[in-house]
């Protein structure tokens, strides 16, 4: 295949001012709930960029759990390599591509870890087998091979028996706290839609639309 030679026009939908709320966060729900409605596979699936130690970049998909207290809400281990590159450097991004609606929303910000209730009030709600999964695995550390992981995940199982399962020391919450959230609209032509919020001087969101 020719990767060149690949194109399609974006003709979802257009995007104007008029139709944006004054606020980002309510504008996402919007789209969101738009992106559920459309019954698109994995619609909390967003793309978590971080810089490690050297400045270099990393990508991975991770889900969204919630919008609240102004962020952007996922859960991880805090001993993986996001994790420590969060720790080192709390400036991330955050990109949804819902590409079958010709859309992406784009967030740069600020995390935040969120409180001890809060990841524990999340994780009782997750699947039993999930809460094994997070405390069998040693996230981003090296494995000889998937019977090593396996026999971390009976151990749980066997640790834990029948009872509850807690929390783990290692796991928890983050808040993104955006600065800055575009909302990108294909349209024809390569002449596509964006708006940009950031805050300004005062805190509040100015909008501003973007060349594509």
């Amino acid at each position: 295949m020719r990767y060149e030679q690949f194109r399609r026009e974006y003709t979802a939908a257009g995007l104007d001012r008029s139709m944006l709320d004054d606020c980002p966060l309510r504008q996402f729900e919007t789209w969101f709930e738009q992106a559920l409605s459309a019954e698109l596979n994995d619609p909390t699936a967003m793309v978590l960029s971080t810089v490690d130690e050297t400045g270099a970049p990393w990508q991975r998909i991770v889900l969204l759990k919630g919008v609240s207290q102004g962020g952007f809400v996922f859960y991880t281990n805090y001993s993986s390599d996001k994790a420590r590159a969060m720790g080192r450097e709390p400036r991330v991004s955050l990109h949804f591509p819902w590409n079958v609606l010709d859309r992406q929303v784009i967030v740069a910000g600020r995390v935040q870890k969120t409180g001890e209730s809060e990841s524990a009030d999340y994780f009782a709600s997750r699947p039993r087998e999930s809460q094994i999964a997070a405390w069998a695995s040693r996230q981003s550390r090296t494995i000889a091979d998937r019977a090593e992981l396996e026999q971390q995940r009976q151990g749980i199982r066997d640790k834990f028996g029948d009872g509850d399962i807690p929390m783990p020391p290692f796991w928890g919450g983050y808040r993104v706290l955006p600065e800055r959230i575009e909302f990108w609209q294909g349209g024809e032509h390569r002449l596509h839609d964006r708006f940009v919020y950031q805050r300004g001087a005062g805190r509040d969101w100015e909008i501003e639309q973007l060349q594509p």
